[in-house]
């Protein structure tokens, strides 16, 4: 791609993600601004070129324009992406004022606690009937800024549109799928936190690859049981958005260090405190069960993460809760 004929893309958040995308769909050769809430922050993010605090090491392209003014960043972007924790995005979304034609691509990983509701909907209930779309897929902020061999999904229900935005944002070290079935990614991103939370807590513990194995392949059936129940494809957790996130995720994300740090005696608000990210899976926990109750369903794994985070039940006392559950079949 040439920028001749490079697409106007918008890109709002300036933590991790938001960064990585805006400095990849910059290398694709797309005319990218990129917004953030905090104009001191862009300040220096212009001045340093680099994210010291969030993506640290990764050098911003001098060519990148970063922006203070929203209007500015969105001024005849054709694409408008949405890197922005969840309990922030509504009122984010609410200043857009959206370009006639412009597609909107969620590219957080969280459920809102105060609706109960997927960044999409939150999305949809404040633009109106604009193109929605969702990123995700097993991609760490740092490996992908890297030029690290990555893949990701791009769903939306309009395959002309999919298909579009695949183009957009592949390239050589970033392959991207199409999918349709918008809940299930959007739903498989947001819920696979909590579950990495889980595998940290066990790593904290001291416990082995039999514990950590066991928590991913149980929180996959958690994740697509109540994908199921909300209208997602069962499928569609065991693909890049489901199972390949949950791994990477519980292999070296945020959410994953988190547990550790509790496991190993933190309490969860001492751990969250000294963390300068955003720990999505925390906020999600709780609006995943309140939402399985709604949907009648169960989460044991994502239960027991929230009776520690918010009720202040011990590690050990939420292992011992899951290992003595009455007997199960697999596929029950």
């Amino acid at each position: 791609m040439t920028r001749a004929n490079a697409t106007r893309i918008a890109v709002l958040g300036d933590g991790g993600w938001g960064t990585t995308l805006a400095i990849h769909l910059h290398r694709r050769g797309h005319a990218v601004r990129w917004w953030g809430a905090f104009p001191d922050y862009l300040k220096t993010l212009a001045r340093r070129r680099e994210n010291v605090t969030y993506l640290p090491g990764i050098p911003i392209p001098k060519s990148l324009t970063i922006t203070p003014d929203l209007s500015d960043a969105l001024a005849g972007a054709r694409i408008v992406v949405l890197a922005v924790p969840s309990q922030h995005l509504r009122s984010v979304v609410r200043r857009i004022r959206p370009s006639p034609g412009a597609v909107f691509v969620n590219a957080a990983k969280g459920l809102e606690i105060a609706r109960l509701q997927r960044m999409s909907e939150v999305i949809a209930e404040e633009l109106g009937r604009v193109p929605v779309a969702v990123l995700s897929g097993p991609n760490l902020a740092t490996e992908v800024a890297k030029g690290d061999p990555a893949s990701a999904v791009i769903a939306c229900r309009d395959r002309t549109t999919a298909t579009a935005l695949q183009h957009a944002f592949m390239s050589e070290r970033m392959r991207v799928y199409t999918s349709d079935d918008v809940i299930g990614v959007e739903l498989a991103g947001a819920l696979k936190n909590p579950v990495a939370i889980a595998a940290g807590i066990a790593d904290g513990l001291g416990f082995g690859a039999n514990t950590k194995a066991a928590l991913v392949a149980r929180g996959v059936v958690e994740m697509a049981r109540l994908g199921a129940a909300m209208g997602a494809r069962r499928e569609t957790f065991w693909g890049l958005s489901g199972l390949g996130d949950l791994l990477t995720t519980c292999l070296g994300g945020r959410n994953r260090g988190l547990g550790e740090q509790i496991g190993r005696g933190k309490r969860p608000v001492e751990a969250l405190r000294a963390s300068p990210m955003v720990i999505e899976g925390v906020p999600t926990s709780k609006a995943a069960v309140a939402l399985a109750k709604r949907h009648r369903v169960e989460l044991p794994i994502i239960e027991q993460v929230v009776a520690v985070l918010f009720h202040r039940k011990s590690p050990r006392s939420a292992v011992q809760a899951l290992m003595s559950r009455s007997p199960k079949s697999e596929t029950g």
